[in-house]
């Protein structure tokens, strides 16, 4: 019994562990890309991947737990997943509606050009 809990300890640590990576590649992305529809790309998958593997972690935790599965780890999932592409549909049709520009160079070629 004792070893069962510790495996299911494991689980939840890497999938709060994946969640958490995840969700912070999603944060350096939004703050690093230099694009607006590369930094619109960037939280909507990766953080929702990450939000979506932390409440994994957490449904796992407290169905093992004796609580039985909760619906709020698996509504919350359900929303995620359905508004995060919705609203970053939304974020991109308005974006092209209002002309934001692109970069027109790629950013590896950007960062080594002198400055305009």
């Amino acid at each position: 019994m004792e070893s069962a809990m510790w495996g299911v300890e494991v689980l939840v640590s890497v999938l709060l562990l994946a969640g958490a990576g995840f969700a912070l590649v999603g944060s350096i992305g939004l703050a690093r890309l230099p694009d607006f529809f590369m930094r619109l790309h960037a939280p909507t998958k990766a953080t929702t991947l990450g939000v979506g593997a932390m409440m994994l972690g957490s449904a796992v935790h407290f169905g093992v737990r004796g609580d039985g599965l909760s619906l709020h780890e698996l509504l919350l999932s359900v929303f995620l997943f359905v508004t995060a592409p919705v609203s970053a549909h939304l974020l991109a049709k308005a974006a092209l509606h209002l002309k934001i520009s692109t970069r027109s160079r790629p950013v590896s070629e950007s960062r080594t050009a002198a400055p305009p």
